[in-house]
């Protein structure tokens, strides 16, 4: 029960950061910024109440936006937050209630004047978050109007659904081979390709309508426009749960902390839907489980009679 990664699981917040807390004493005699930035440490449990606070963002876009709910939270007791974000975020994050100033992340020091800096994950330990502050019930990003959002979905009926098979670098255990999201297709159900730079394979033209995007903003406006996204653990899921999308995510046997082991909702994103690999490396079933219900899902778009 001294698991850290149980008690998140669990939404047993209070055990989280009493863990957490045992965990910063041993980092009080340790530099801050060394070693690589996804893995560093930065608060050593200074007071935040009326500081300037600086906000590092050192894990991936996904990371980010899933730890930007908490900075309506921080900014009631600092007295301003500054958020040093990937660069392709700064339009969200600039209109995130409580947050001062947002400015570009990169590899030299911030430009900027601060008391206490802290990572953006640490940030729900720092302000001891309890379920009301990390069970945020409704959207919390908002989108400004971009030049590319009219980028519009063909006008073709059916059910339109957004698919992101591949991964980053980091665990390519999360990837589902896109032969699999083939079956998906059909008559009431037209596809679309969201995969960021194309992925190490992409579906066929005839499969899925190639949509994908590399500014963040105007993916936000597609994920708006389709019915549907069906994705696996990247930073998809996490934007189309910020803006209250609907999702369908694929999890891989032993996946991330941030999801439960099972079942098919988590209360970080009320408006996704988990689907659990029930065999290490086998997608078949997962997919399988997905058609299912979108035939049920289309079935139920069909008019009366």
């Amino acid at each position: 029960m001294n698991s850290w990664t149980e008690a998140m699981r669990a939404g047993d917040f209070a055990r989280a950061w009493a863990i957490a807390d045992r965990d910063l004493a041993a980092l009080a005699v340790a530099p801050k910024h060394t070693g690589p930035r996804h893995l560093q440490r930065i608060w050593r449990g200074e007071e935040l109440a009326n500081k300037r606070v600086l906000v590092r963002c050192y894990h991936g876009l996904g990371d980010t936006i899933q730890f930007l709910r908490f900075m309506p939270a921080l900014r009631m007791i600092a007295r301003s937050v500054t958020v040093w974000c990937q660069a392709e975020l700064l339009p969200l994050v600039e209109r995130i209630e409580g947050v001062s100033l947002a400015i570009p992340l990169h590899d030299g020091a911030p430009c900027t004047e601060f008391d206490v800096d802290i990572e953006i994950m640490e940030v729900p330990h720092a302000i001891r978050a309890g379920p009301a502050t990390v069970e945020i019930r409704a959207p919390y990003l908002t989108l400004p109007a971009s030049s590319l959002s009219s980028q519009l979905l063909e006008q073709r009926g059916g059910l339109s659904v957004g698919l992101v098979w591949e991964v980053g670098a980091w665990d390519k255990r999360r990837s589902v081979p896109p032969a699999l999201f083939r079956r998906l297709g059909g008559d009431d159900r037209i596809l679309y390709s969201l995969q960021r730079g194309g992925g190490a394979e992409r579906l066929p033209e005839a499969a899925a309508r190639d949509i994908s995007t590399p500014d963040i903003v105007a993916l936000g406006h597609l994920l708006r426009q389709l019915d549907l996204v069906i994705c696996v653990d990247t930073m998809v899921a996490h934007l189309a749960g910020a803006l209250g999308r609907e999702a369908w995510v694929l999890l891989h046997a032993d996946c991330d902390w941030r999801w439960p082991t099972s079942g098919a909702r988590t209360f970080w994103y009320p408006s996704l839907r988990l689907f659990h690999q029930r065999t290490a490396g086998v997608w078949d079933d997962v997919i399988e489980e997905v058609l299912q219900m979108l035939l049920g899902r289309v079935e139920l778009r069909r008019p009366a009679g």
